[in-house]
């Protein structure tokens, strides 16, 4: 089931949040009915509330799946500790890049990394979320991160990306992908959806023919 929702009064709910299939990540200070409403609706577990780096943009700062965890490397000793009650691998990236949840992308089954990385960071991310890992850029775009949304279930893609990218993404991850986009028409599918194998959480700008879209790309 899919759920529009605004965090923060804005329909880009990814920016804030940040889930798998059993935990979601919360900005510390987030209102307690508002918290049971989001964990209702993406049926999780567990709630951590936390920074990332000292700031609530949760979802460009993390790469999360149901393994690992990674965080980028001005993330404090404390936000690590706070993590690690996930249960999770959790661990920096040693990167000059912060954004690190806008250039990899990762369900349990593969990873998509950005060609803006170098090789020594590629075994950390294998490492770390437990997969093996796709180098690539989409439809132009370094920010694969940014570009697409997955589950164990499904994949929704940037609407340029071309039939070569989106084989390539489905091979990666092991999951059917398809063209969608969010809120109204961004292409930049992560700053606006928040999903598991379970359920969705979008931003409320979202129409109609997207939620059919997402609904069917992620069977949910």
């Amino acid at each position: 089931m899919i759920h529009k929702y605004d965090v923060y009064r804005s329909p880009n709910v990814g920016l804030f949040l940040r889930a798998n299939d059993n935990t979601l990540l919360i900005p510390f200070g987030f209102a307690d009915t508002k918290t049971k409403k989001l964990k209702e609706y993406l049926n999780v577990k567990k709630i951590i509330h936390v920074s990332i780096a000292g700031t609530r943009l949760i979802g460009p700062m993390t790469v999360m799946n149901n393994n690992g965890m990674l965080l980028p490397s001005t993330a404090s000793d404390e936000e690590i500790q706070i993590l690690r009650q996930t249960g999770l691998n959790v661990e920096r990236l040693q990167s000059k890049f912060t954004a690190i949840g806008n250039l990899i992308l990762a369900n349990d089954k593969g990873a998509i990394v950005s060609n803006l990385f170098d090789g020594e960071v590629h075994q950390s991310i294998r490492d770390v979320l437990d997969v093996p890992i796709q180098i690539m850029s989409i439809s132009g775009y370094v920010q694969v991160g940014s570009l697409v949304v997955t589950t164990n279930s499904g994949a929704i893609v940037h609407p340029n990306a071309n039939d070569r990218e989106i084989k390539s993404i489905a091979e990666a991850l092991q999951v059917e992908a398809e063209p969608a986009t969010i809120n109204g028409g961004s292409p930049f599918l992560s700053s606006g959806i928040i999903a598991n194998f379970k359920s969705a959480i979008v931003g409320s700008l979202t129409t109609g023919p997207e939620l059919i879209m997402i609904t069917r790309a992620l069977k949910i």
